[in-house]
């Protein structure tokens, strides 16, 4: 555990805090769970003095301490207990200059709860171009903190708000005793002689989210309820009145600290560039097709500016494998170091450049500000299918993972909607589908170009498959809003921030971290699985290994040099472990096109999507039948032969086939985990599995049965 002094980052959504956070910590920054839960928490190291540093901890965002969702009783859980070890020595709470108001909510709660407190101003320019002028000096003598200006996107005022944090640690100054809204001393002090001593505030909150914080056991939670009956103490009406005396008592100091020119000048009200590009993005039907045509530009470009990149590598990769196969004596560990664990490597780096396209695309759309335009525009549709606005946020992030999309449905209040968004999520294209999409595109579908050469016909492919994705978790989602009943009613509140150029040092932190986890994380477990498959496709039961080769030169006489070898390799890898647990399932798969090569592909999938890639590159390197054996692995693919036909395996058919099974298949063990995790039981992850294996089965057979 860390011993650096510990800073929360907190504030409401879109107030830049996540920013803010990139510019302090940069490439520096830290992932982890928080303890008792699946969220993800950012931590990273800021040196606030030259060899003084402290810890800061990225909070997720919230409007207000009384939660309505899982992230938001994250944060009650840190900040409402002081022995939590994530519990902050102090918090900067970052505030949208241009909504004071609305944000210095949080801020008054967080600094009540008595935690020293520092009010980072952020976006004062946005303010100002809105007519907006404040005195910052005026309005940290009127809260009783230190208050700094920062531009979080350009990284201005970082200095500024060292000075204040440093001013802060070293006072210690921070909360306001007096209650905004008072209640009976007799109620606090009670709750202070059985739970200990407290600020009011946290006393107050202590008794009204007891059910929400994992700090108080089943008898003190009824001793909670206890004292609610004992004072006739009413929770709900309490949070009300005292949210309303807030903003009364934040509305004197804003009117004293702020002014607005456009009131003072009674000038109309400025007509900003957000308010004239909403306009086009928000139109009922423009809205859409905008969205529509970023998406089909996005996954253009994915397709057709990565294959420079990801054709070097993969030549690359093989150019190496041929090399070190010359240099090296035959044995067994050359063939493990080139066909299980390069051949494995390569499986992970050739599809890097996809991966870093794709996110660049997803952090520019958040950079700046339209993708939450595209979720307001969502809601209309998304209800009609018992989801809100709020799913496509876990719906857009599943296009890179659906692990942490899956833990962001928390933001979801209503829990009809977040279970079936949780069970819809991996129906979106994840990035680890990509590798497979890529090779099986490129294998049956033209690389041509139409309307005039500007749209190449594999993009268009991509393009399709992420469509169908999406349209499919729309009518699964449909399904299961007929099935689950409930009577609660989900409302979607957001803010739309405003339009902002991006910061391309936050969109090169995020595609690096992105990269970066898909290396590490993804690539350990392709390149494992490569490894384990290479003994098991070399080895084989008995001593029937060991005979195949004097057995092909007799029985195929006329053969030599490398035909000879290709079809002792290709005999081999039939009889060994792994051929004999692919013959094993093939009558399963038989109706779907595919043999017990792409049968064991399937299995060694299931532990995660991309490794389909892995496996078969690993499989044809040891039974590939072609003569360059410097083939890239779309090449050997491209050569396999179908024995029944005489013609090439990987016709249209069996392309089609592969892409919609992969395009709906459950084959990711860790979102399966991730669901359990988040509803807490087995069911759901079976039905998920179930439901994803049933419809890419019967998807898969029926695109198959009709191209065939």
């Amino acid at each position: 555990m860390s011993t650096l002094p510990k800073i929360a980052l907190i504030g409401n959504p879109n107030a830049g805090k996540s920013s803010l956070f990139n510019s302090l910590t940069g490439l520096r920054q830290k992932t982890g769970n928080f303890p008792g839960v699946t969220m993800d928490k950012l931590t990273g190291p800021w040196e606030i003095e030259p060899k003084k540093e402290v810890e800061i901890l990225d909070l997720p965002g919230i409007y207000s301490i009384y939660p309505k969702s899982i992230d938001e009783e994250l944060v009650i859980n840190i900040l409402g207990n002081p022995a939590h070890e994530d519990y902050p020595d102090m918090a900067i709470v970052v505030a949208d200059a241009s909504n004071l108001k609305r944000n210095l909510l949080l801020f008054s709660q967080v600094r009540d709860l008595g935690i020293p407190t520092v009010l980072a101003l952020n976006m004062i320019d946005v303010a100002e171009n809105e007519g907006y002028v404040i005195n910052s000096l005026k309005l940290a003598r009127e809260l009783n903190v230190e208050v700094a200006e920062i531009n979080a996107k350009k990284g201005i005022g970082v200095n500024g708000l060292k000075l204040a944090v440093n001013k802060t640690l070293a006072n210690r100054y921070a909360s306001n005793d007096a209650l905004p809204l008072p209640v009976a001393d007799a109620l606090i002090e009670d709750i202070q002689s059985q739970f200990g001593e407290a600020e009011p505030y946290r006393c107050l909150l202590w008794l009204m989210e007891h059910d929400r914080m994992k700090m108080f056991s089943k008898a003190q939670r009824e001793a909670f309820d206890h004292l609610t009956e004992k004072h006739d103490f009413s929770p709900k009406s309490y949070k009300s009145q005292e949210t309303v005396k807030r903003y009364e008592l934040l509305t004197e100091v804003v009117d004293r600290c702020v002014i607005n020119l456009n009131r003072q000048w009674d000038a109309a009200p400025v007509k900003t560039l957000t308010d004239r590009l909403d306009k086009v993005f928000l139109h009922p039907v423009g809205g859409y097709l905008f969205f529509l045509a970023i998406l089909f530009v996005m996954f253009q470009a994915v397709f057709t500016w990565a294959t420079y990149p990801m054709d070097a590598i993969d030549g690359g990769v093989a150019y190496l494998n041929d090399w070190l196969k010359g240099i090296l004596p035959a044995s067994a560990l050359t063939g493990l170091l080139t066909d299980g664990l390069i051949a494995g490597i390569g499986g992970v780096l050739i599809f890097v450049p996809q991966i870093a396209f794709l996110f660049l695309f997803i952090s520019l759309l958040e950079e700046t500000g339209y993708m939450s335009r595209v979720m307001f525009i969502m809601d209309k549709l998304m209800r009609r299918f018992g989801l809100n606005g709020k799913s496509v946020v876990p719906l857009i992030s599943g296009v890179a993972c659906a692990v942490p999309a899956i833990m962001s449905t928390r933001s979801i209040g209503s829990r009809k909607d977040r279970l079936i968004t949780i069970l819809v999520t991996p129906l979106m294209s994840c990035s680890a589908r990509l590798p497979i999409y890529t090779v099986l595109i490129a294998l049956v579908v033209p690389e041509k170009s139409t309307l005039f050469g500007m749209f190449n016909l594999q993009g268009l492919a991509l393009f399709v498959l992420y469509l169908l994705g999406f349209f499919m978790a729309l009518i699964s989602a449909y399904v299961m809003k007929l099935i689950l009943k409930a009577k609660e009613r989900s409302y979607f509140i957001m803010e739309l921030p405003t339009y902002k150029g991006p910061r391309f040092k936050h969109v090169a932190l995020t595609i690096w971290n992105s990269v970066q986890a898909f290396v590490f994380e993804a690539g350990k477990i392709i390149v494992a699985i490569s490894v384990v498959l290479w003994v098991l496709a070399s080895y084989g039961p008995g001593d029937s290994m060991s005979k195949i080769a004097d057995q092909v030169r007799v029985e195929n006489p006329q053969l030599s040099g490398i035909t000879l070898s290709n079809k002792i390799a290709s005999e081999k890898l039939e009889n060994s472990y792994a051929g004999h647990f692919g013959k094993f399932i093939e009558p399963a798969i038989r109706p779907l096109g595919y043999d017990w090569k792409i049968g064991i592909a399937l299995i060694t999938s299931f532990a995660a999507r991309e490794v389909f890639v892995g496996t078969m590159s690993t499989i044809y390197s040891l039974g590939g039948e072609v003569e360059d054996e410097n083939a890239t692995i779309k090449n050997r693919m491209r050569a396999e032969i179908n024995p029944a036909t005489g013609k090439p395996l990987y016709d249209m058919a069996l392309g089609f086939s592969l892409l919609i099974f992969y395009a709906f298949a459950m084959q990711c063990m860790s979102t399966l985990a991730t669901t359990y995790r988040e509803t807490k039981s087995w069911k759901y992850p079976l039905i998920q599995f179930t439901y994803m294996t049933a419809l890419a089965y019967l998807s898969a057979f029926a695109v198959y049965q009709l191209l065939s």
